[in-house]
């Protein structure tokens, strides 16, 4: 990682708004809980955390952003925050699973879990060889979790580490299909 990388990261992927700010080596980071509200909640708060080191947007090298998986609106929320920045500064935004986040600074082999829906969980393995399994949906429920803080610094530290690498968009990760189903009646005639 660069020494003087000043970079934002953050993540509504769950039911809270959280942010990290790395600032040439040192991590500030806040963590909303909040189980609604999060797309009124995040530029604010991360203006907040701006202000408080003395910095604007355009001090910033990049963008770090959770992409999932998790809850379906919320990775919504953070991908388009995260484009519409780097879009609006100028600045490259780096998308960062969950998975990565929870196997950041762990031993090889590992194997990442995040909660999902009904009791179940998403799985990935990260293999010492640097392989990794595709991300995956058990029928058991996640193991203990990290907490948030630590979560959203490993993804500002990857996000910064992946600064100058040409890497896609930002988008979201989603280990399964969305609840919703099409509707079950005919749509409209429509009348020329």
């Amino acid at each position: 990682m660069q020494p003087k990388i000043k970079l934002i990261a953050f993540d509504t992927s769950a039911a809270h708004c959280a942010a990290a700010l790395l600032l040439d080596g040192r991590i500030v980071t806040r963590v909303d809980e909040m189980a609604k509200g999060q797309a009124e909640h995040l530029m604010p708060m991360m203006e907040e955390m701006l202000h408080a080191e003395g910095l604007a947007w355009q001090d910033l090298d990049g963008v770090g952003v959770g992409v999932g998986p998790g809850n379906f609106t919320g990775i919504r929320i953070s991908v388009s925050a995260a484009r519409g920045l780097a879009l609006g500064l100028g600045k490259p935004a780096i998308g960062v699973n969950g998975f990565e986040a929870r196997a950041h600074g762990e031993d090889r082999p590992y194997q990442a879990t995040i909660p999902a829906p009904r009791g179940q969980s998403y799985v990935q393995t990260f293999e010492a060889n640097g392989s990794i399994s595709a991300p995956a949906q058990t029928d058991t429920e996640a193991a203990a979790q990290k907490p948030a803080e630590t979560l959203i610094a490993a993804v500002a530290h990857i996000a910064a580490a992946r600064l100058g690498v040409d890497a896609p968009r930002p988008a979201p990760l989603y280990v399964r299909s969305a609840d919703a189903a099409p509707p079950r009646d005919p749509a409209p005639t429509i009348l020329p």
